[in-house]
């Protein structure tokens, strides 16, 4: 199945755990921390599985390195590229040069936090974040009302490929 041409809706995604054949996932992951491991099961599989759909989905082959780190190295990061001294869930870098897609750097202490406050699960929580990222790679911004809307709904759309809920979708409990 070949995906539709640019600009049309993708009602034809492949099946959830099925890749297309034209978009393999040749990103680099890099797991510094061993929680994520714990947390996360079939972690690569999972991660490769989010970018491959979501490069699918958005007619984008963005195939970023992700590194799964701790609050320490992100914040680190944000502090150097960003000028903020704190940690945050996930940074997305665009691609500097001729080689590389980007690369999306995910806070493990932080998605715990907001995963468990938010009544979340860890792994949908990071595939959420992780889907973000690429998006962003994919050109989508959340600065103004609109384009907050189309992030909050393409993010929506890939997510239940995955099997993963709505995340801005209210729920009896509060916000999923």
């Amino acid at each position: 199945m070949e995906p539709p041409p640019s600009g049309q809706d993708n009602h034809h995604a492949p099946p959830p755990g099925q890749h297309h054949k034209n978009v393999p996932c040749d990103s680099d992951i890099i797991v510094q921390d061993r929680r994520w491991h714990a947390a996360v099961p079939r972690l690569e599989m999972q991660v490769r599985r989010a970018i491959t759909l979501s490069a699918w989905m958005t007619h984008r082959p963005y195939h970023p390195t992700v590194l799964l780190t701790n609050d320490r190295a992100v914040k680190t990061l944000n502090a150097l590229y960003r000028g903020r001294n704190k940690p945050t869930n996930v940074l997305t870098f665009e691609a500097s040069g001729p080689f590389g897609d980007g690369d999306i750097a995910l806070a493990f202490e932080t998605i715990r936090r907001e995963a468990s406050s938010s009544d979340k699960s860890f792994t949908a929580h990071m595939l959420h974040l992780l889907v973000h990222g690429i998006l962003h790679l994919a050109g989508h911004d959340h600065l103004y009302a609109g384009e907050a809307r189309r992030m909050e709904q393409a993010e929506a759309r890939i997510l239940a490929r995955l099997g993963v809920a709505n995340p801005w979708r209210v729920s009896e409990r509060g916000w999923r």
